[in-house]
């Protein structure tokens, strides 16, 4: 897309006028309001031979990450995150999509998505919705996936007597991201030519002196040829907190307890599809102190905790244990007497 062709490091706003922002912790990506901190700056990096691909690199050298981990248990979004792969995949890259179609649609509103097809979403709501940031394909709040794309620096023009101070400009603020000094090149080096050829005897090297022990002379050793392009060096032991996104779930937000989404259903078991759902948070250990707190708050008795089936989205009673690691969990309360109760015996 030709606006993140000219674009080196870019902001992106979100539909609720917050920023994708770097969190501290340097593993998670959430939206925050502050769009002076260099944590909602994104530098720009093209994916070689792909055309209108790219990759997003944050403040602590990190790149922008479509993980496969759920953000929440039966939920279709997924976590996205600050990731450092010691080799570049397609979870780092993404693919600008002008937004033609929306009612704010502008030259700067663009969808950014996945090589897999899901979108790059901003979330609102109840924690631990608020503030959050996954990809997958909405059917509602379809404007959520929409952003708005600030360039913060220019791209110098390629060719041209301006190119020089241009270049200058554009590297005002290179400082607020974390990178390495490019190598210098051996051209710069280069005595100047001269157009009277020099002797042959000038290109040999003089002879060692005669004390000089020939077992004392340091063998030539050849300079290590450059790495390829997008390679990136592993870490050093020690410097990393997260190897890998998918070998250990990490929470998204640091809070007491265990967040509980519930819903109440009809004597089917159903609820309607723009229902929001009600949020607590419990500290309890066992189903049976969940159930109590429930009835606390709903007022109701004689009711069943169901959960509802990734696999074909019928309800089933929660008869074992609450998940492991305050996980959050989603629950539609239906009473005794109802018609879906009458199945799960």
């Amino acid at each position: 897309m030709e606006l993140f062709e000219r674009a080196r490091t870019v902001r992106l706003r979100s539909h609720h006028d917050k920023y994708l922002y770097a969190d501290e912790d340097e593993v998670h990506v959430i939206q925050d309001r502050n769009a002076a901190s260099p944590n909602a700056r994104w530098v720009v990096e093209p994916v070689p031979h792909s055309p209108g691909v790219l990759r997003l690199r944050g403040r602590y050298g990190r790149y922008l990450s479509a993980s496969n981990e759920p953000f929440l248990l039966g939920g279709t979004g997924r976590k996205v995150l600050q990731t450092l792969p010691h080799r570049l995949d397609s979870s780092v890259e993404w693919v600008p999509v002008r937004d033609d179609a929306g009612s704010n649609a502008h030259a700067r509103a663009v969808r950014l998505r996945t090589r897999y097809g899901n979108f790059l979403r901003a979330n609102a709501g109840l924690p631990p919705w608020r503030n959050s940031v996954t990809h997958d394909v909405p059917h509602r709040h379809t404007g959520w996936v929409v952003w708005d794309v600030e360039i913060f620096q220019a791209l110098p023009p390629p060719t041209g007597p301006d190119s020089s101070s241009s270049s200058a400009a554009a590297e005002t603020d290179a400082d607020a991201f974390a990178s390495s000094p490019a190598p210098s090149s051996s051209y710069n080096n280069k005595a100047p030519h001269s157009s009277a050829p020099l002797p042959t005897s000038a290109l040999r090297p003089p002879p060692p002196p005669a004390h000089h022990r020939e077992e004392n002379l340091v063998p030539f050793k050849g300079q290590p040829a450059p790495p390829p392009p997008g390679y990136i060096a592993p870490p050093a032991p020690g410097f990393y907190r997260l190897e890998s996104t998918d070998s250990f779930s990490v929470p998204l937000h640091k809070v007491e307890g265990r967040a509980v989404h519930y819903h109440i259903g009809d004597s089917d078991g159903e609820v309607r599809p723009d229902e929001e759902p009600h949020y607590l948070t419990f500290n309890g250990t066992s189903l049976e102190e969940l159930l109590e707190r429930l009835k606390e708050e709903t007022g109701l008795h004689d009711v069943i905790m169901c959960s509802r089936s990734p696999i074909n989205g019928k309800l089933l009673p929660l008869r074992l244990q609450l998940p492991p690691n305050n996980a959050a969990v989603h629950i539609v309360l239906v009473q005794e007497s109802s018609n879906v109760a009458k199945t799960f015996a």
